[in-house]
């Protein structure tokens, strides 16, 4: 029996990217495009996402800038409903959006906590739902929760942040045990730190930036550009067998 060999490429299905205007948000909206799939941008400010649907459309593939707030069910809503009147489908959701407020568990504020939680996991999760319902419909699609290395081992100064990130893997799991019977594929992506906007603050620290290496067997602090294939190949269908794993993508920072 001949082999049909794998296919990386998502031409023509449509993709929601949440937290689309920076870092790997946005670099996730272009790596789709470049690998043919129509991409509804996402932010909390239009203004933000608008400049990256003007670059999807540059190079030849649909875009849809939008608002979204995670924390609100009524603006996931408004969003999902505007995809599917514009697009007809959704085949491709990238859960990116997510927060960090770094600081000593024993300073940490509820109203922090909450707004972590609030929107790495819960929103998160509401995205994931309220997607998942159309997928369900439509017979088939593909998740992709960006998680963190963070949700599989602990960090200094991040109790809020690791136990969403491990919640976002935990529920990953369950997702994909749910509605493989419908043909969608629950999986994730878990970063080392990458260098971006959001983190920029944190490696101007050169004792901070040092203690991460030591921590990356492979030596170097990871570039969005890293992450990209992970994302790919889970939103393709080469990874139509796979459900329910999260992806590390960490230099060998769990290997230890």
């Amino acid at each position: 029996m001949p082999i049909k060999f794998p296919d990386f490429t998502v031409t023509d299905k449509v993709a929601i990217v949440t937290g689309a205007s920076t870092g790997i948000g946005y670099g996730s909206a272009l790596a789709l495009a470049h690998a043919g799939a129509d991409v509804v941008v996402t932010s909390r400010s239009l203004e933000r996402v608008e400049p990256v649907a003007a670059e999807i459309r540059q190079m030849g593939r649909r875009a849809l800038p939008l608002t979204l707030e995670v924390t609100s069910l009524d603006s996931i809503d408004a969003m999902v409903k505007r995809t599917v009147e514009h697009f007809g489908r959704i085949d491709i959701l990238v859960n990116n959006a997510g927060i960090n407020i770094p600081e000593p568990a024993l300073d940490v504020t509820e109203e922090h906590w909450d707004r972590v939680l609030d929107t790495n996991l819960k929103g998160l999760f509401f995205c994931a739902q309220r997607v998942g319902r159309v997928m369900v419909a439509q017979g088939g699609g593909k998740i992709i929760n960006i998680a963190s290395q963070m949700g599989f081992v602990g960090g200094r100064l991040r109790a809020a942040y690791c136990s969403s990130k491990g919640g976002v893997v935990q529920l990953t799991k369950v997702l994909a045990i749910e509605w493989a019977r419908y043909g969608v594929n629950v999986n994730g992506v878990a970063p080392t730190f990458i260098k971006t906007p959001f983190t920029a603050r944190m490696f101007e620290d050169e004792a901070f930036s040092q203690e991460v290496l030591r921590n990356i067997p492979l030596g170097r602090i990871g570039e969005v550009e890293d992450v990209l294939g992970a994302i790919l190949f889970l939103a393709s269908p080469a990874a139509d067998l796979i459900t329910g794993h999260t992806v590390l993508v960490d230099g060998g920072w769990t290997a230890w």
